[in-house]
Parts: structure tokens; C-alpha cells; sequence
């Protein structure tokens, strides 16, 4: 939704109507995630996409005709091996597109929920009855819109699973759409890897935080691509963080009095990822402080230390990169793994 926000911006202070297209399903390799969208105003003008360009089309089509009194539409597309080809997706897929005329007054505060980054899940009724009634289900506990209101028992769920989605309640298929701030990564130590790390994690659009209590290692100047630089040790930052179900978190001290402390401090949290690099050896020595710390064998389990996928990494910015990549697997429940070895689905479902 954040791509076409300015865009629909712009169009209702003019006072214009719009259609939204979003893609709600997808089945091999489809050119854009679920979620994605293309807004279309009533003066014919585009933003977004939902197939990278080859069914664009007919989509805009379909919303045209929902914005000239139309009803909502739920539409399917597979693109042939054929048409696939001659767009440059050679993989071909199919997706499933929702098409509806925007409700103002929800759309306004979705907009609002968005640009305040609060948590929050958007059901739309895609199949049933009534087709596309909708319910804005904060986490907060307000709720916005006409849609079935049984469907706030299912948001926390939804909003814990963490990525949109289809499902099936009481008959009705509905797509859930989560809103809220965008993932989180908290380093632990201002070192160069750190700063390799908030480079990357920059470039994946997530928000980036370095804590140390060394005051003249956790500098801007020595970290320019961090977004928050915290001067504290862990036990502090983690009660200013509060990480979450989309933190990932990663511990690159070589410290035990930092290492320790911001271990089990995170451990105590519902951070999805946590990592810690060092060799073998230290993370066997480091596991028994942890332990004598009175962290359980369980919650030991959840620490991935050494941090990172096995490519061979020795820069730090290769370092980076192999953490980054075992944070992203986990995010998407994978194993990480070569692609050519496995038998799933390239792309997965996430937020």
C-alpha cells in the first residue's frame, strides 16, 4: 500500500474517486508479492503494479469498470508459458487480483495507520458474502469498517503469523492485509560488521538500531548508514527497543559483559531472530555462562551463533551479507539451502 499512498494522496485532494487492484493469491512464480497494487483514479491515471506489466491491462480495465458502477471483482490470471516468455518471465505463474472501489472514509484511516506505522490487520471479503466489506482490526483493539465483525478474533493470529494472506472463515474467503512498522534490526556492538549489516538491512527497507556502551565507538560518523545509535549497555537498550516478532537481533560484541547481558535479555523477548557470531569454541563457553545466568537449555536453542549461512564469508561486508541471509530464511520459516535442491515455491509469503 505504501507505493501508491502519495499517488492516491494527490487524488483525493483533487476529490477524485479511485479503484484498488491487489494481488491476493499467488502460484509459482508470479512476477509481484502478495500485496501488491495497482490504484487507478476515475480520470484514468495509474499507480503501482501487480504483474509487473503483462496483464496490467486488463486489470486497469476491470477497475475502470468497477469505478463506472461495476461491483468488486475477484480475478485470475495465469500467464501462459507463452505470454510469460514474451514479457521476460520465463517461469510463467498465476495470480489472483481483488478489484474494488476504495471506501474513503476506512481507506483515510488505513492511510493514517500506515504513516503512523501502527499494527494492524485489513480483512476484505474477496468471496462471499457481503463481497468486499471491510474490517481495519488495529492492535490497539479499535476497529474500522463494515465488514463481519467476528473476523477481530482472528487478527492476532494473523498479525503473530506476520505476512498477507487468504483464509477461509465461516464460509467467506477473505484476504488479510498487515499493516505496521517495517522489520527491525538490532546490532549489538559498533564495529564494522555492524555497520555492513545496517547497510544491507537499509537496502531491504528495514529499520536499523546499533547499540554500545562505548561512547566513542557508537558514533554517527562510524556508523552513517544506522538509523538510531543507542549509547547504552544491553540491559538499557533492550527496555528503550522492547524487541518484537519483527526484530531480528544480532550480537557482535566478542564481550561477555555485553555478550551475556544482551543475550539473555533478548531471549526474554519475542524477537524472531537472534544471533550471535564467534567461533565454535566461544559459543560453547559463552552457552554455559547463559546457563549459570539462568537462561533455560530451550531458550538457548533459539540462539543462531555462529550468526550466518555458510558462503565462506570473510570480509565484513561479506559477513553482512551471510547474516542477513540466515535472518531472512528464518523470517520465511526456510532452511536456506541452494534453490536448485529445493521443491518448494521460490518466493515466500512474508510481510
Amino acid at each position: 500500500m505504501k507505493e501508491v499512498l502519495a499517488d492516491i494522496r494527490r487524488w483525493r485532494e483533487r476529490g477524485d474517486r479511485y479503484a484498488l487492484a491487489t494481488v491476493i493469491a499467488t502460484r509459482r512464480s508470479a512476477p509481484r508479492p502478495v500485496g501488491s497494487k495497482l490504484a487507478v483514479s476515475e480520470h484514468g491515471e495509474m499507480a503501482g503494479s501487480v504483474s509487473g506489466g503483462c496483464v496490467e491491462n486488463e486489470v486497469y480495465g476491470s477497475a475502470r469498470e468497477v469505478l463506472g458502477g461495476g461491483p468488486p471483482r475477484l480475478l485470475t490470471y495465469g500467464i501462459s508459458d507463452d505470454l510469460a516468455f514474451s514479457v521476460g518471465l520465463p517461469c510463467g505463474g498465476e495470480i489472483d487480483v481483488f478489484v474494488e472501489e476504495a471506501n474513503e472514509d476506512l481507506r483515510d484511516r488505513v492511510a493514517q495507520a500506515i504513516e503512523n506505522e501502527e499494527p494492524g490487520v485489513l480483512f476484505t471479503v474477496v468471496d462471499g458474502e457481503p463481497v468486499g466489506a471491510q474490517l481495519l482490526v488495529l492492535e490497539s483493539g479499535e476497529r474500522f469498517g463494515d465488514g463481519p465483525k467476528e473476523l477481530a478474533a482472528v487478527s492476532e493470529d494473523v498479525l503473530r503469523g506476520g505476512f498477507n494472506r487468504t483464509l477461509e472463515v465461516d464460509g467467506r474467503m477473505l484476504f488479510a492485509e498487515v499493516l505496521g512498522p517495517p522489520p527491525r534490526l538490532l546490532v549489538f556492538g559498533a564495529v564494522d560488521t555492524a555497520e555492513a549489516l545496517c547497510a544491507g538491512a537499509n537496502a531491504l527497507g528495514w529499520r536499523t538500531i546499533v547499540s554500545d556502551a562505548r561512547g566513542k565507538f557508537a558514533t554517527a560518523e562510524r556508523l552513517p548508514s544506522a538509523d538510531e545509535i543507542v549509547v547504552a549497555w544491553p540491559d538499557e537498550t533492550l527496555a528503550r527497543v522492547r524487541p518484537d516478532r519483527a526484530t531480528a537481533v544480532v550480537v557482535l560484541t566478542h564481550d561477555d559483559r555485553f555478550d551475556v547481558p544482551a543475550l539473555a535479555g533478548t531471549l526474554a523477548t519475542d524477537a524472531f531472530y537472534v544471533g550471535a557470531i564467534g567461533s565454535r569454541r566461544n559459543q560453547a563457553r559463552r552457552r554455559e555462562l547463559l546457563l549459570e545466568a539462568g537462561v533455560g537449555e530451550e531458550a538457548l536453542d533459539r540462539i543462531s551463533g555462529p550468526s550466518g549461512l555458510d558462503i565462506g564469508a570473510h570480509t565484513p561486508a561479506e559477513t553482512a551479507v551471510s547474516i542477513l541471509a540466515e535472518i531472512l530464511a528464518v523470517r520465511a520459516g526456510r532452511a536456506g539451502g541452494p534453490l536448485r535442491e529445493a521443491s518448494g515455491r521460490i518466493h515466500a509469503q512474508v510481510a
